[in-house]
């Protein structure tokens, strides 16, 4: 599987100038998608009324904050990351020896790019995305996937489902991109996320049937 998962790493990961670097590390942040977040409070509150606006604002809250956790939880960062301690976390793929043919420990290969000091690098990495030394489970999957799921199950419109999942689909292939994740860390992140993305939606929809009024 790691074979597998390195391969399809390398084949996806690439040198595509200063240009796409910073644009890729500007999806991979939290600025750029304001204006997503604002278009999609925006359908929720216009069809569904301000009261379920605000139930759907918390639910979102819980789903995305419970899957940074969790992530957090796999890759012993966070405030629960000691509850695996014999779990032992992936190292990204910036960090990973095997991939530059190396036969040296993981840290070192993290002081080398630190310290930009590695000479001819087979993995492609900007110097503002080095940092982090666990990938397992990607948080950035996790959490997009929990919005695109909630909120294209809340606003069901086909052209905003399209528009949610070429997000969703951007922001992770940009993890890959900056050598934050392999394949499979975004695989466990995004199954997390589409998971509580669809219990926050099974509780949207049966409080609004009890309690939603519109308008």
């Amino acid at each position: 599987m790691y074979t597998f998962d390195h391969d399809l790493f390398l084949a996806l990961n690439f040198d595509g100038g200063t240009c796409l670097d910073r644009a890729m590390l500007a999806i991979s942040g939290t600025p750029l998608w304001i204006p997503l977040y604002l278009l999609v409070f925006w359908l929720v509150g216009r069809r569904y009324g301000w009261r379920m606006l605000l139930l759907f604002v918390l639910l979102l809250a819980a789903a995305m904050g419970a899957a940074d956790i969790v992530a957090g939880i796999f890759k012993h960062s966070g405030p629960l990351g000691g509850l695996l301690p014999d779990f032992a976390p992936r190292w990204r793929p910036m960090f990973t020896p095997e991939l530059e043919g190396l036969a040296i420990a993981p840290d070192s290969l993290r002081t080398l790019r630190e310290g930009a000091m590695l000479a001819d690098p087979v993995v492609h990495v900007p110097v503002e995305a080095v940092g982090g030394r666990y990938g397992t489970v990607s948080a950035h999957a996790s959490t997009v996937c929990a919005l695109c799921v909630l909120a294209a199950s809340t606003i069901r419109r086909r052209a905003f489902t399209l528009l949610m999942v070429v997000c969703t689909v951007v922001i992770c292939y940009s993890r890959l991109y900056l050598a934050k994740h392999f394949p499979m860390d975004l695989f466990w992140g995004g199954a997390l996320g589409l998971l509580l993305g669809w219990l926050g939606a099974k509780l949207f929809f049966a409080l609004d049937r009890r309690f939603g009024k519109r308008g």
